[in-house]
């Protein structure tokens, strides 16, 4: 488990996209196993990747927004396994509103639903996912990243929010970044 931590405009999320894919680097490359990340099947098939804003549709009830994800990310699954991540992030009985009827912490608890899914190692890459959250999602995500760790994964999270998961080990990287 690695923090990326540093002030704002730092480069923290500019880091994380070019891990998920959708930037650049400005110069180098990032490689897997030898093999350049645009190129490497087994990363793409262990990324998830989770931006700051949560890509939930507002007209969507949770459900389907979990639905919608799951889909896009390649990883659907039945509606039985999403009604139950949704129960252990503790929004299951806000299942059919729609999203746009759910307070940010709901909303952010929904989009991190995906991680409860999960059942392989994964590289998960995520954009402030303890932010919205009151202590009990906190703690339910730092369960999802033990458990993911304990299936071999690994987790680089960025974070203004002081975290230090118990039961693992937590390595912080702080990005100084640049002011004019």
């Amino acid at each position: 488990v690695t923090a990326i931590l540093g002030p704002n405009g730092a480069g923290k999320t500019s880091l994380l996209r070019v891990l998920a894919g959708l930037s650049r680097p400005d110069g180098g490359q990032l490689s897997w196993n030898a093999q350049p990340l645009a190129q490497s099947e087994e990363y793409k098939a262990r990324l998830v990747y989770m931006g700051h804003a949560n890509a939930l549709k507002d007209d969507l009830t949770a459900l389907e927004a979990l639905h919608f994800l799951t889909t896009v990310h390649g990883r659907a699954c039945p509606q039985d396994r999403m009604e139950a991540a949704l129960r252990r992030m503790g929004v299951f009985h806000r299942r059919k509103l729609p999203v746009r009827m759910l307070s940010q912490g709901q909303r952010r608890r929904v989009a991190l639903a995906r991680l409860a899914l999960e059942e392989n190692p994964g590289f998960w890459v995520l954009d402030e996912p303890f932010d919205a959250l009151d202590d009990a999602g906190m703690a339910v995500v730092q369960e999802l990243f033990i458990e993911n760790v304990q299936r071999g994964g690994t987790v680089l999270f960025t974070s203004h929010i002081p975290v230090r998961p118990e039961g693992l080990p937590l390595l912080e990287l702080t990005l100084q970044g640049t002011r004019a």
